[in-house]
């Protein structure tokens, strides 16, 4: 195991759980918005 992955590694783990954090955000924001257009009618 070299340097390298002592940095690659968590850098790339690191950008995996952004994105994750990201798409879940909009999927949560998008179904409280279904929740709150349904409530409407």
């Amino acid at each position: 195991m070299t340097s390298t992955h002592l940095f690659f590694i968590p850098a790339v783990l690191l950008a995996g759980v952004m994105i994750g954090y990201v798409l879940g955000g909009r999927a949560v924001r998008a179904e409280l918005e279904k929740k709150r257009a349904r409530l409407k009618e």
